[in-house]
């Protein structure tokens, strides 16, 4: 974070007094360790603030430290909207448009409160007071790290903070594989564990607590994989009645796109994900190299995200999504097979 937005900052959390810290819909580790990871660094710096989050979040996320004192919207409603309304100063964290959280966008929209973006994605909207966006960064936990490290108080960390901010990096660079995790990503999950962070412990809560009905719910997707090599690309597919028949739980799906990429040749990898609910198909994109998925989600699917992990959607059935994405791979196919 450059300094004159560190100096700007400290100028606008001295006049604030209600202060909110808001991730996007569906929040997954990185939006909720960050949101936590902010929330304890205003605390150390002697300011009160309360998370929201726009709905509920998977089990795997429970454990985290704060986590029981997450507002949760979609189930307080009235005294979300209330706080947003009486806000001084709302920090949107691992978003940067507001569409992306769902009903809380027109409270967002009316709000008088001055907004702090902090956020990794592509093409930020302006809507922010202060905008620290870095598309370069592994997270939006490292990003919260880092201006942290710009207030000179790395080393104030405290073990409930280093623990949000280490998951957030943990699960948004793919257990650090991903070619977003840089030596300055390391740098920081090295002073987030000599602040208190148990790396081990923490990838057991997050990878080694699978119930058997996700365990049995990633046989049916791995059953259900289509590998197109002529492509260099492999998708999954889950429909309605299959999450049903296996108990499905927010949060069980996490990760199972990936496994397109662990097939030698494959560089793109999708899961389409039937919400019936919303009346929606859920769709998350991955790639390795230079193949991105964030323009092929904006272009295609109503969605974006990173140059190599992306979500999307479309209004159309399970099998006319999936027809209309392998129509469109032939355009694609001289980058795919680059």
């Amino acid at each position: 974070m450059k300094q004159p937005d560190v100096d700007r900052l400290k100028e606008l959390l001295n006049t604030a007094d209600k202060i909110v810290i808001i991730p996007h819909k569906n929040p997954d580790g990185d939006a909720i360790g960050s949101t936590l990871g902010l929330h304890y660094f205003l605390s150390l710096i002697g300011k009160e603030s309360k998370v929201m989050v726009p709905n509920d979040f998977p089990k795997f996320l429970k454990w985290i430290p704060g986590a029981k004192d997450i507002l949760i919207y979609e189930y307080q409603t009235d005294y979300c909207k209330n706080l947003i309304a009486a806000a001084d100063v709302i920090f949107t964290l691992d978003f940067n448009d507001f569409s992306r959280t769902g009903e809380v966008c027109k409270e967002l929209e009316n709000t008088k409160a001055k907004f702090v973006m902090i956020d990794h994605h592509q093409q930020p909207f302006g809507y922010a007071e202060i905008t620290y966006s870095d598309t370069s960064m592994s997270s939006t936990c490292e990003m919260v790290y880092t201006l942290v490290d710009a207030f000179g108080l790395a080393e104030k960390i405290t073990p409930e903070m280093a623990t949000c901010l280490y998951t957030g990096i943990l699960t948004d660079t793919g257990s650090f594989k991903y070619r977003s995790t840089t030596s300055k990503t390391h740098r920081a999950i090295a002073q987030l564990i000599d602040q208190g962070a148990q790396g081990t412990l923490i990838s057991q809560q997050i990878y080694d607590n699978n119930s058997p009905s996700r365990l049995k719910l990633l046989g049916i997707a791995l059953n259900n994989l289509v590998i197109m090599p002529e492509y260099r690309t492999a998708f999954i597919t889950m429909s309605q009645a299959e999450l049903d028949t296996h108990n499905y739980a927010k949060g069980d799906t996490e990760g199972f796109v990936n496994y397109g990429l662990t097939l030698e040749g494959i560089i793109f990898a999708v899961i389409f994900i039937e919400n019936k609910e919303e009346g929606i198909i859920k769709i998350s994109f991955r790639s390795v190299g230079d193949f991105s998925v964030n323009k092929f989600a904006r272009n295609h699917f109503n969605g974006g995200g990173h140059d190599n992990a992306a979500g999307g959607r479309s209004e159309l059935s399970l099998e006319q999504t999936v027809e209309k994405f392998k129509a469109l791979l032939p355009e694609y196919k001289t980058d795919l097979l680059a």
